[in-house]
């Protein structure tokens, strides 16, 4: 097995992070390494003059119920591709996340947080990571 030499500190805030998120130090470094990947990548596939970003494959969990979609980060729309809704786009994460609610549950307020509520195919990160870039 591969060994990394890091110094105390950083061995620490690996533990704490290891610890917060029921992990071990080695996944956090590979989830770490992981969510690195999957923005790099992203950066070199940005669109040149006029060309839409790329759809990144995002999933929701909700109800018993997964719904795929693909979010395209210029405009921030999600358009859902699976189930029910499969077909609807919407401009915001949160506004398809209400609409997904909606529909397995209109019993309970629909207001979500979309971009916690959408997971990045890829790696299980939440929406998000991608949010700012």
């Amino acid at each position: 097995m591969p060994l990394i030499d890091i110094d105390e500190d950083t061995d620490n805030y690996l533990a704490f992070a290891a610890d917060v998120a029921g992990l071990t130090k080695g996944q956090i470094v590979a989830r770490l390494v992981r969510e690195a990947r999957t923005r790099a990548g992203a950066r070199r596939d940005e669109p040149t003059d006029g060309e839409e970003t790329p759809a990144v494959k995002v999933y929701a969990d909700y109800a018993g119920h997964r719904t795929f979609a693909s979010f395209v980060p210029g405009p921030g729309r999600i358009e859902i591709t699976s189930g029910p809704l499969a077909g609807r786009v919407y401009k915001t994460p949160s506004q398809a996340a209400r609409e997904i609610v909606k529909h397995y549950n209109p019993e309970v307020s629909p207001h979500r947080n979309g971009w916690s509520f959408f997971l990045i195919s890829d790696n299980s990160a939440p929406l998000q990571t991608l949010r700012y870039r």
